[in-house]
């Protein structure tokens, strides 16, 4: 009898509950329609056998927990000890063992209670013992699902690394800290229960502090609508495009609540703006995820990338995000590329379809067979050391490499910033030509695309014009300006694609003894996917180059001057200076200090606006591109991910180069018949006209060959026009300053700057007023005669 009255209350108060609900709310409190309806009439797989009751299973009116004076538990809680998430990121300082609300949830969905185990079974008079359940689990738990270790099951396990942080006090210090959280304190959405209750409740924990708990986000009572009930507070998904600005909670998706992303950086982005992100789940991937079918990109929001409940094995809850080869993913290493792959891959395994804009299919560079290191197996720590520190995607030096070589990596989010990137071709958002990069040679010279917005980069401080010199320090760019930043050099973010390769091509990222021809710090060349020393063709070549030393541009260096003290031998330093192709600064060379040279020799864009052009690091490394081709083919992607060059690059650089060789990597900006002897003027002069086409008319079995006087590594140099002087061979393979090679031991061949080296210069000259006997040793034969006997047979 007792137990029919209290199943008629029960009844009576929840259409009470309907009753009073809104009449356009989506939601409602009725759980006798979720799956949190575990009487016999349950509409999931987990009933009771026979048992009617539907509040039973929670909750008691007499004989509840002690432990939990509310509300009124009917459940143990469980005594297991969980391992909790954490990263680099978090901000919260409190973490400790879950509590609260979230230890009810837990009771069930750790999967180490009995789901009908309750304190006071219906009919015993006040006594424990356990309803019988069908649809569990071996011993009556939660049933695993696609399995425990997957990002899709109830059975959460006592591992809880894979699952959003609970339990920890949510105010306005942690969103200061954080500053992609809203301020609870200024968010009326948010907060703990006085009364009226918030949208999103925290919970008290009996000091004032507000603890966000499983009950933030869910309400085990709640029907929401939809195929897959998952007991939200409010959207799973993006309603309407995100606006930037107040949380929305007719339009906004639940995660949106609390971070709000720098709001008009992540509604502006190309994972959140519907102009890009309009690509439809295909059926199968959305069927795994619980999506409902149909939904493009843009509605799915942060959950293209994150599950609050993902994979174990995954970090910072990312979606697939483990080495695991299964599919849906279980379990695992923590693989973030393999989240990115989601959709950067090959149409046919791609999760998403359609759109305005093909998705790049980067997963295939990375197959290639030069290639970022971006696989636990091509990083010699042998595990995924990246780990961001904040919003801002920034990393320590130590996990970059410094002062630990084995910690160097490459991974997604080393270079792009996933909440900020856009599609465009100037990081400002203000170039709306639809690009995903930059234009090569175009107006907005070598500034960041919208690719590489709101990342984490660096800016070197030099305190010497010398080669030899390494940067003072570096200045750290981090954040984001928005739409219509600031361009300037000296802007607090990355505003400069050199300034996010320089962060781990540089000794930011590694200790540099500065001793050549490689050293001992500087982190080594080989391992999978790099390339080895065996394949650079020069001897003595061990390691990395540092690249911040290299590309230097001093101003006073920039144009043709004299003497500029450039670090050659002191025999060497009249009309001589520093050279560098112009990544950080122009070169100040312009077409008429060039003897007016035919622009031309340049093949377009770079036949504009000679001298003053900058470019891109992304312009020379790459995949490889068609012969003369700057840019990726149509639908190929753009990026040093892979190449199947050494070096990353886009076309050859070897000793072959220079001798009619197909796809060579200079000739894709410099045009090769003008330096092949057609009668253009490359600015290179002497009394007998041009000398490139001097040197290549008579050369009649065409063996000429750019390393033969230009420097192997052509990032910047000690010499104008990155001209090698065997004359003057010094510290950069460890020797004193003017050491001459003799004539026995060309052609010459030292890491990392020469290779298969010819070239001997008695005199540097302005470019008009070069001559045969500028070149040659410092006695003997020299001009013409010294070349007729070095070169004619050459390597």
């Amino acid at each position: 009898m007792l137990r029919n009255r209290i199943a008629v209350l029960l009844s009576i108060g929840l259409a009470l509950a309907l009753l009073s609900a809104p009449a356009s709310a989506q939601r409602a409190s009725d759980i006798a329609n979720t799956r949190h309806n575990l009487s016999v009439s349950g509409p999931g797989e987990v009933t009771a056998t026979s048992e009617s009751q539907l509040c039973v299973f929670c909750h008691t009116p007499h004989s509840s927990n002690r432990e939990i004076p509310s509300p009124l538990w009917n459940r143990d809680l469980s005594d297991a000890t969980y391992t909790l998430y954490d990263s680099a990121s978090l901000d919260a300082t409190d973490l400790s063992e879950p509590a609260g609300a979230s230890r009810l949830c837990l009771s069930c969905h750790d999967g180490t209670l009995a789901i009908g185990s309750v304190r006071n079974e219906p009919g015993r008079g006040g006594g424990s013992g356990s309803i019988s359940m069908q649809g569990t689990a071996d011993g009556g738990t939660m049933p695993p699902g696609a399995g425990t270790t997957t990002g899709y099951t109830r059975d959460l396990g006592v591992n809880l690394t894979n699952d959003h942080p609970i339990s920890f006090t949510y105010d306005s210090a942690l969103a200061s800290a954080d500053g992609e959280l809203r301020d609870p304190s200024l968010e009326a959405h948010i907060g703990i229960r006085a009364g009226d209750r918030p949208l999103l409740p925290l919970e008290d924990d009996g000091s004032g502090n507000g603890l966000l708990q499983c009950t933030t986000c869910h309400d085990p009572h709640i029907n929401e609508p939809g195929e897959y009930n998952k007991f939200l507070r409010v959207n799973r998904f993006q309603v309407n495009p995100a606006g930037g600005g107040a949380f929305s909670e007719d339009n906004d998706q639940i995660c949106l609540a609390c971070h709000d992303k720098l709001g008009e950086a992540w509604a502006s982005s190309a994972h959140a703006d519907p102009s890009v992100a309009d690509q439809v789940y295909k059926d199968g991937p959305a069927d795994i995820r619980q999506f409902p079918r149909g939904l493009q990109v843009w509605q799915v929001g942060c959950l293209n990338c994150h599950n609050p409940h993902t994979t174990e094995g995954a970090r910072r809850l990312l979606r697939e995000g483990t080495d695991s080869t299964a599919t849906p993913k279980v379990g695992g290493s923590s693989a973030i590329e393999e989240t990115c792959y989601q959709c950067h891959t090959t149409s046919l395994g791609s999760i998403v379809e359609g759109g305005t804009g093909t998705v790049p299919d980067i997963r295939s560079d990375f197959q290639l067979a030069r290639r970022m290191p971006i696989t636990t197996a091509d990083q010699p720590a042998n595990s995924e050391v990246h780990d961001i520190r904040d919003a801002d995607f920034t990393e320590s030096r130590t996990t970059l490499g410094y002062l630990n070589p084995d910690n160097r990596h490459a991974e997604c989010t080393d270079c792009h910033n996933p909440h900020r990137v856009m599609r465009d071709s100037l990081f400002t958002g203000t170039r709306n030509d639809g690009r995903r990069t930059h234009v090569v040679g175009g107006p907005d010279g070598n500034l960041a695309s919208g690719v590489l917005r709101g990342t984490f980069g660096v800016e070197p401080v030099y305190g010497s014009e010398s080669f030899f010199d390494l940067p003072m320090g570096y200045t750290e760019k981090r954040g984001d300006g928005g739409i219509a930043a600031s361009t300037d050099v000296g802007s607090s973010w990355v505003t400069r694609e050199y300034q996010i390769c320089l962060k781990c091509h540089s000794d930011f990222a590694y200790e540099d003894d500065n001793v050549y021809p490689s050293g001992s710090t500087r982190p080594p060349l080989g391992g999978p996917g790099l390339t080895s020393p065996s394949d650079t063709q020069r001897s003595n070549y061990t390691r990395y180059t540092n690249q911040a030393r290299e590309f230097q541009a001093p101003l006073a260096h920039q144009g043709n001057p004299g003497s500029m003290g450039s670090a050659a031998g002191a025999s060497y330093n009249s009309n001589n200076h520093r050279s560098w192709h112009p990544v950080m600064e122009p070169t100040g060379r312009t077409a008429s200090l060039r003897n007016s040279m035919n622009s031309s020799v340049f093949r377009p864009p770079w036949n504009q606006n000679i001298g003053n052009q900058t470019m891109y690091c992304s312009d020379c490394h790459g995949a490889n591109t068609p012969a003369g081709q700057h840019e990726p083919s149509t639908g190929q992607a753009w990026g040093p991910h892979g190449s199947q060059n050494n070096f990353l690059l886009k076309g050859l650089w070897n000793t072959s180069s220079g001798s009619g060789q197909g796809n060579a990597l200079c000739f894709k900006c410099h045009d090769q018949s003008s330096y092949a002897g057609s009668g253009s003027r490359t600015g290179f002069r002497t009394s007998r006209g041009d000398g490139h086409e001097v040197h290549s008319s008579e050369d009649k079995m065409n063996r000429t060959r750019c390393n033969w006087c230009h420097v192997a590594v052509p990032h910047g140099w000690k010499n104008k026009s990155l001209l090698v002087n065997l004359n003057d061979v010094g510290p950069e393979v460890g020797l004193a300053p003017g050491t001459r090679i003799p004539n026995n031991q060309l052609p010459y061949s030292n890491g990392p700057y020469y290779r298969n080296a010819m070239l001997k210069i008695r005199n540097f000259r302005q470019n008009a007023n070069w001559s045969a006997s500028d070149c040659g040793p410092t006695s003997g034969d020299i001009g013409e005669t010294w070349m007729t006997e070095v070169c004619m047979n050459p390597p």
